[in-house]
């Protein structure tokens, strides 16, 4: 049974890359069956089982972060896998064969790679990370977009300019903009910093309800710093967690509902 897929994009010969879907495991319902979170109310065998079937399949060991909706960085390495609990929103490794893995059930997964230098890392971006909103310690921060180039940058002793151009980026599925309705906190937190984004918030029916597209705001940030080579969820309907529920974990659409699992995003070097 299918465990994932390979993501479309041009990745350099030294990297390589899995996004999960939710088949392929041993859960039973609602967190039916490749639940990799061990958060979510699943059977912790269950779990234990899942995860290792994956990294199993893909020839890989990895951490599973404590994820917060933060910026914290973890860097990977065979000494922190199987360690204690790591917690964090962004994953960062040079060290081949370890991969760096973000956990998600609607917030958009982003992943990094270096063209020419042995350096990969994954980001969780819902959208208190995108816009840095309670990100730092619970006051605002830079968000996990530039808190990842930061990161990066300086691991490949670059400039964010140089660094933005050896850069190649891959977004995931995520809540789309036909199903993520927020208020007028969420699009403020974004309008604040950059008033274009205006056009990624449509007024709902409901007054200061309103579609935001994730996505859209990403690739508008991602460019913003340079980085141009960017592929993946282009906030069509196919890459809405909401909408394929046979294919896609999505706390939205199930929270009411037993509760969902999460699917995961992974880079690694070869």
């Amino acid at each position: 049974m299918e465990l994932g897929f390979k993501p479309d994009w041009a990745l350099p010969p030294h990297a390589e890359a899995f996004m999960s879907v939710r088949s392929g495991g041993v859960s039973k319902a609602p967190m039916d069956t490749l639940n990799l979170g061990d958060h979510v109310g699943d059977d912790p065998e269950a779990v234990r089982l899942n995860r290792g079937r994956l990294c199993a399949h893909l020839g890989i060991a990895t951490a599973f972060l404590h994820q917060t909706h933060g910026e914290g960085v973890q860097y990977l390495s065979a000494a922190s896998v199987g360690g204690p609990r790591l917690s964090g929103d962004i994953a960062v490794t040079t060290t081949r064969g370890i991969a760096a893995t973000i956990m998600v059930a609607d917030c958009l997964p982003i992943l990094f790679v270096h063209q020419r230098l042995p350096l990969v890392a994954a980001a969780h971006a819902g959208w208190r990370g995108l816009a840095g909103t309670g990100t730092a310690g619970g006051k605002d921060g830079i968000g996990v977009i530039a808190q990842t180039l930061r990161v990066m940058a300086d691991a490949a002793d670059q400039t964010q300019a140089e660094l933005a151009d050896a850069l190649t980026v891959w977004l995931g599925p995520a809540i789309g903009p036909m199903a993520f309705e927020v208020g007028e906190d969420v699009r403020g937190a974004f309008l604040s910093k950059n008033p274009a984004n205006a056009d990624a918030f449509v007024p709902q029916a409901m007054p200061g309800k309103y579609l935001a597209d994730l996505p859209l705001i990403a690739r508008r940030m991602l460019a913003g710093y340079g980085v141009t080579a960017v592929y993946g969820n282009d906030s069509t309907e196919r890459w809405c967690t909401v909408g394929q529920p046979n294919r896609y974990f999505s706390h939205r659409r199930d929270q009411h509902k037993g509760g969902s699992g999460r699917l995961a995003a992974m880079v690694w070097l070869k």
